[in-house]
């Protein structure tokens, strides 16, 4: 039997449908047991993914009173898409448990995260058949484990569902999502935002926690409205020295092309490297950046480095918080996101703080990734 699943508000009804078999020319009945998930349904997903955010900020505040940074920055092993440390390890940990005691039984969850590779899928609860699965839930604890590990800048610990399919879940199909700030040992507050697919920026959320007392308090969030990108933050991701001069080169053409020149007596665009895609998208969503793009994937590529170091699915796994705001997000070439629910597969995006700004970027950056695509690549 295969499962039907409708988006927010669709108002279908259970029923039947029925079909062929060309392939052996048999004629067969084809019954589809349509799960209507509805407005509340999804509702209640974003709660427990909200949840799930607060419990693993807890536990990397928790792991600061108790731990040395020189003990949370060890190397605790090395996967395929990744480098793990010690403070990855603790926030994998608390994400088992918690979907162990927490996730609801009528409800089955395929699991992928990364520091799962190589292993069988994990379905909770535990022991369900993968088959009988509602939902898939992507989830990068830590998003910036680096920054936040040495207690440098806030990391992001990001989450999302999308409706399971035998033929497996893709970026484009994720209906709910929430990115929760895991703060600095100094910090006072924390933010929080999520947003369910096809409702709009009345259904995106955003609160921000004080740490001291737990109650979290709803503002709005403001992306910017600048139709140009003069005197703001505006950046392609070139956090490690590999191909960084390319991206660099890409970087001033756009300027150029925007502002009329590469070279101004006061600089017009503002570089800031966070190094994580969720901050990177928490920028955008606060109004502190009007765009930011990540090629890895092409410049890498290009220049015959090996290194997993790119954006991956769970990287990226909430940018429909930024749609459901206003704020595309597509590939460079403007192609929706659609890279398979993976913790391998690279993901190279664009995501601007309004339509206006797309307009005028995503072609100059798709051009200038095709012009170097055209060249011989570097050895």
């Amino acid at each position: 039997m295969e499962r039907l699943f409708c988006p927010p508000g669709c108002g279908a009804a259970t029923g039947l449908s029925s079909g062929f078999n060309l392939a052996s020319g048999v004629r067969h009945l084809m019954v589809a047991v349509m799960t209507v998930l509805t407005r509340d349904d999804y509702e209640k997903a974003r709660e427990l993914l909200m949840a799930l955010g607060c419990a693993i900020r807890q536990s990397i505040i928790n792991s600061r009173l108790e731990l040395d940074n020189s003990v949370l920055s060890e190397v605790a092993g090395v996967t395929e898409a990744d480098t793990i440390y010690t403070i990855d390890k603790i926030s994998e940990a608390q994400v088992l448990r918690w979907f162990e005691a927490q996730w609801p039984m009528n409800w089955p969850v395929c699991l992928v995260m990364e520091g799962l590779e190589g292993d069988k899928a994990v379905v909770y609860p535990l022991g369900t058949p993968e088959a009988n699965c509602i939902w898939t839930c992507i989830i990068d604890p830590i998003d910036g484990t680096r920054p936040i590990m040495y207690d440098k800048r806030s990391a992001w610990s990001l989450c999302a569902l999308a409706p399971w399919h035998a033929r497996g879940n893709t970026l484009s199909d994720i209906a709910v999502a929430c990115m929760t700030e895991l703060p600095t040992s100094k910090a006072g507050f924390a933010d929080q935002f999520s947003a369910v697919r096809g409702v709009g920026k009345s259904g995106v959320r955003a609160l921000r926690y004080n740490l001291f007392s737990g109650v979290g308090e709803e503002f709005e969030l403001r992306p910017s409205t600048a139709a140009r990108i003069d005197h703001g933050f505006g950046q392609l991701a070139k956090f490690f020295p590999d191909g960084k001069a390319v991206m660099a080169e890409i970087e001033a053409v756009l300027c150029e092309e925007l502002t009329g020149s590469r070279h101004h007596v006061s600089p017009l665009l503002f570089d800031d490297q966070y190094i994580s895609t969720g901050g990177q998208f928490a920028e955008i969503l606060l109004g502190h950046d009007r765009f930011c793009a990540d090629v890895r994937p092409e410049i890498y590529a290009h220049i015959g480095c090996g290194t997993s170091l790119v954006c991956h699915p769970y990287d990226a796994c909430c940018w429909i918080i930024l749609d459901e705001l206003g704020c595309p997000v597509t590939t460079p070439d403007g192609a929706i996101l659609a890279a398979p629910l993976d913790t391998t597969s690279p993901v190279s995006w664009l995501a601007c703080a309004n339509q206006e700004l797309y307009q005028q970027i995503q072609p100059i950056l798709a051009r200038q990734l095709s012009l170097l695509c055209s060249v011989q690549p570097l050895q």
